[in-house]
């Protein structure tokens, strides 16, 4: 049997240690069964991805995303994608729910995700790693689906990272993820845990929508810590940003909406989108 497709579904030849009894029950868990999966589902949803140029080889660098669908598969594909095409391993930034606990921390950092706290964030950057970040957080990712492209407030965590670190801001846009998982409604609990959320799917396995990933040139924020103590700075910074991928998200639906359409014209979509 050739092993050459699915060594390389498996970083580096898994099976082969599989075959020759070598491999362990973490390797299995964590590296194994994770990758056929993600092959999987890349298939699936026909990922089509444009811009890897713009994510560098080495050094740091910020990657920003907007968010949808309630499960995370927009940044576990993202991450894979980028791993796909450089071999080159971007860090998940995750909320702290997922260190709640000696056992579930240990698990998640295992899967190389880090915790959404500036200190951790930045002692990453230090290590010239490659972060992936949602700066709209859980308002993005449970929004409903009505909602869908429409950015919500992003969150300024990242713009201040930059301004520290002197990582380059990535901004990238998922087109086809908000579709794949309908989310009906959220329950919140803010009267037991402030901000606490969580969405009404209308479905647990993903709808086959066609997704297309693009990541866009890099924007240098000017590496000078002591703005990252300016508030007014720091939010005209993240509000720039959102305004600019809020629009490149516009312009990737109506080309999308144009080649099902087969030529639609750029005012035919939607007009009651408005820019926030």
């Amino acid at each position: 049997m050739k092993l050459s497709f699915f060594d390389a579904l498996t970083d580096g030849g898994l099976l082969k240690k599989l075959a020759t009894g070598r491999l362990s029950k973490e390797e299995i868990a964590l590296r194994l069964i994770p990758q056929f999966t993600l092959e999987i589902i890349r298939r699936y949803l026909r990922i089509e991805v444009e811009g890897l140029e713009h994510i560098p080889t080495a050094g740091s660098a910020i990657v920003v995303s907007n968010h949808s669908g309630y499960s995370g598969f927009d940044a576990i594909m993202l991450a894979n994608e980028v791993f796909h095409a450089q071999q080159r391993k971007a860090r998940l930034i995750a909320h702290k729910l997922w260190f709640f606990g000696k056992p579930i921390q240990v698990v998640s950092e295992k899967m190389g995700l880090v915790e959404a706290d500036t200190n951790k964030i930045l002692e990453t950057l230090k290590n010239d790693e490659l972060i992936i970040l949602f700066p709209e957080g859980e308002a993005g990712n449970f929004k409903t689906s009505d909602r869908r492209y429409r950015l919500q407030e992003f969150k300024r965590g990242f713009i201040r990272t930059a301004m520290i670190s002197g990582a380059p801001i990535i901004p990238a846009m998922v087109i086809g993820a908000e579709e794949t998982h309908i989310n009906l409604s959220q329950l919140k609990f803010t009267k037991y845990l402030i901000g606490t959320a969580i969405p009404v799917p209308l479905n647990v396995i993903p709808l086959p929508v066609k997704w297309k990933i693009k990541f866009l040139p890099p924007i240098q924020l000017e590496a000078r810590p002591v703005d990252a103590m300016n508030r007014e700075k720091v939010h005209k910074e993240a509000r720039r940003i959102k305004r600019y991928l809020q629009r490149e998200i516009i312009k990737e639906l109506r080309r999308r909406k144009a080649d099902l359409s087969g030529g639609a014209r750029e005012q035919d979509f939607d007009p009651d989108f408005d820019l926030p």
